[in-house]
C-alpha cells in the first residue's frame, strides 16, 4: 500500500529515511505517543507497504486511543485496533517487579501475531535513544521478540523526537511521556480492573482542572497525588476541590510533598 502525506519541510534524518528505504514492508506498534507518532509520520512519507497496530487493553486510558486515531487520520495511515484482555494473565496481574516484561511479551506477541496474519514479518516500536535499557524490563521482551527500534538505532533522543514532531506539525510534539495505568499501583499489589478504572477516572478529573504531567498513585485506599514543581502551587490552591472530587473513590486523598520530575 502506497501512502503519502504532504508536509512543508523534510526534517527526517538520513538514517531514518534509509531505514524505511531498506525495509519496505513494516508493521508499526503504535501507542499514540510522541515517539511512535514520529515513526507513523516517517513511514507515511518514506515507507512503501506498512501498517500501524494499536493494542487496546485496560492498561491504556481512553485518550491514548483517541490520540492514535487522530494521528492516523492526520498521516493517512492504515490502523488496526487489537483488543486484548491483559488482565487474564496472572503473571501480569500479580504485579511482580518485572511486570512490564511479562506485559510487553503479551502485548507484542499479540501484535506480531496480527501483523504476521496480515503479511508483515518486521515489527518496529518507538523506543528512542534516551530510554534507559537497564531501567526498563520491558525492553528485554522487545529484544527477545526481535522488535526493531529505529529511533534508538538511529541515535534519536527524546528531545530530537519532539523537535522533529513539531517540525512535522504533529500535535503530540509536546505531549508528556505517559506510563501505563498499571504503573500507579505499587509492585506486589495485585492489579484489578477496579483499581485501573479509579486511576483513569481520577486522572481525567484532575486533567479537567488544567493540570498536566501528573500522577495519581494508589496506596491501598489512599490516592497520592504527584505534581511537577511548577504545578504544585496551583495544586495547593485546588487542594479542597481535589479532595472533594476524589473523596467518593478513596478513603484518603494526599498530596505528595516531593514533587515529581517533569517528563522528558
Amino acid at each position: 500500500m502506497n501512502n503519502t502525506i504532504n508536509v512543508s519541510i523534510d526534517c527526517v534524518p538520513a538514517e531514518l529515511r534509509e531505514f524505511f528505504a531498506e525495509h519496505s514492508t513494516i508493521a508499526l506498534a503504535f501507542s499514540g505517543g510522541t515517539d511512535s507518532s514520529l515513526l507513523v509520520w516517517a513511514a507515511a512519507k518514506y515507507g512503501k507497504d506498512w501498517h500501524a497496530y494499536y493494542l487496546h487493553s485496560a492498561f491504556q486510558p481512553a485518550f491514548e486511543l483517541a490520540d492514535a486515531r487522530k494521528i492516523a487520520y492526520q498521516c493517512q495511515i492504515p490502523l488496526t485496533i487489537i483488543e486484548a484482555d491483559i488482565l487474564r494473565y496472572p503473571e501480569v496481574t500479580a504485579n511482580p517487579a518485572d511486570r512490564c516484561y511479562h506485559c510487553k511479551r503479551r502485548v507484542f506477541s499479540a501484535i506480531l501475531h496480527q501483523a504476521a496474519t496480515d503479511g508483515y514479518s518486521l515489527v518496529i516500536d518507538g523506543t528512542n535513544a534516551s530510554d534507559d535499557a537497564g531501567d526498563r524490563p520491558g525492553m528485554k521482551a522487545l529484544q527477545e521478540l526481535e522488535i526493531r527500534s529505529p529511533l534508538r538505532e538511529c541515535g534519536l533522543t527524546k528531545g530530537d523526537v519532539r523537535t522533529l514532531c513539531r517540525e512535522a506539525d504533529l500535535f503530540v510534539w509536546n505531549k508528556p511521556s505517559y506510563a501505563c495505568l498499571a504503573t500507579r499501583i505499587p509492585a506486589g499489589t495485585p492489579i484489578t480492573a477496579e483499581a485501573l478504572q479509579k486511576v483513569e477516572k481520577s486522572e481525567n478529573m484532575i486533567a479537567s482542572l488544567g493540570f498536566h504531567d501528573f500522577r495519581v498513585r494508589l496506596r491501598g485506599d489512599t490516592a497520592v497525588l504527584q505534581f511537577t514543581e511548577d504545578q504544585f502551587p496551583y495544586a495547593w490552591e485546588c487542594r479542597e476541590t481535589l479532595r472533594t472530587r476524589l473523596a467518593p473513590m478513596f478513603a484518603q486523598v494526599t498530596l505528595d510533598l516531593t514533587t515529581r520530575a517533569a517528563s522528558c
